[in-house]
């Protein structure tokens, strides 16, 4: 495998399980040292564990990616550890099928605390260190973050927040050096999918109205495009949004 993050250090939340731990496994087999993070300790243990078992460098930090202190401690855990900061993964997320007028206020805080506020406040920390190394971020939006998508009026509003944040510090930060950019997955089969069970008397032609495929994404397929963009290779991607989603905005 080629080692194109020889010498670079990442920050990949969402790490212990998904498309998180198979991102923080790439990362550190094509030789990057990797802090993961995660809201799980046992799981982003483990995946620190396979990387250095692999042959890599790893840590695990267990964080609530909600709370901006915790964020500052994740950026300045890296920092402490090796010097610096070159990449940040903001692959953690939450959401859910629920109907409209059944959101709950905490269901809404905690949609937009794990999706929108977590990947803000670590941005905010990682960006000094990140323009002094020329480095990038990329956040992991979703299909919901592109199009409305029915039963899901929270996560979609959040996906959509992250993704006007991350054109917006594109923008903000394009003649610095530094690049940010959204990774936008379709349907991945993940524990997190699990969370997207089909309301009681759901319409579902709403829900499969724009399906191309009957199956869905393995995690390692939105692991690689994350670790593209991340990448030397995608230097000219600024500000982009990238479906992984088998044609489904496209439909």
């Amino acid at each position: 495998m080629t080692q194109r993050f020889s010498g670079k250090i990442a920050l990949v939340t969402g790490a212990a399980s998904g498309m998180g731990q198979a991102t923080a496994l790439r990362m550190g087999r094509e030789g990057a040292r990797v802090l993961c993070a995660d809201i799980n300790g046992a799981g982003v243990q483990a995946t620190a564990r396979a990387i250095a078992d692999a042959g890599g460098e790893a840590l695990a930090a267990t964080a609530d990616i909600g709370d901006p202190a915790q964020c500052r401690a994740l950026v300045d855990q890296a920092v402490q550890a090796w010097g610096g900061l070159d990449m940040l993964c903001n692959v953690a997320g939450f959401g859910g099928l629920t109907p409209m007028q059944a959101e709950t206020p905490e269901t809404w805080q905690r949609m937009f605390a794990v999706n929108v506020h977590g990947p803000f406040y670590l941005s905010q920390a990682a960006l000094p260190h990140l323009l002094a190394r020329r480095g990038n971020i990329v956040n992991v939006a979703s299909t919901a973050g592109l199009m409305g998508q029915a039963y899901m009026a929270a996560y979609t509003a959040s996906k959509h927040a992250l993704v006007g944040l991350t054109r917006a510090m594109a923008v903000e930060f394009g003649r610095q050096g530094i690049r940010i950019n959204a990774v936008c997955p379709g349907g991945t089969a993940t524990p997190f999918l699990q969370h997207f069970t089909v309301p009681d008397n759901a319409a579902l032609d709403l829900i499969g109205r724009l399906s191309l495929r009957p199956d869905y994404a393995a995690p390692e397929d939105i692991a690689n495009m994350i670790c593209f963009v991340a990448s030397a290779e995608a230097e000219f991607v600024n500000g982009s949004l990238i479906s992984v989603d088998g044609g489904v905005v496209a439909a």
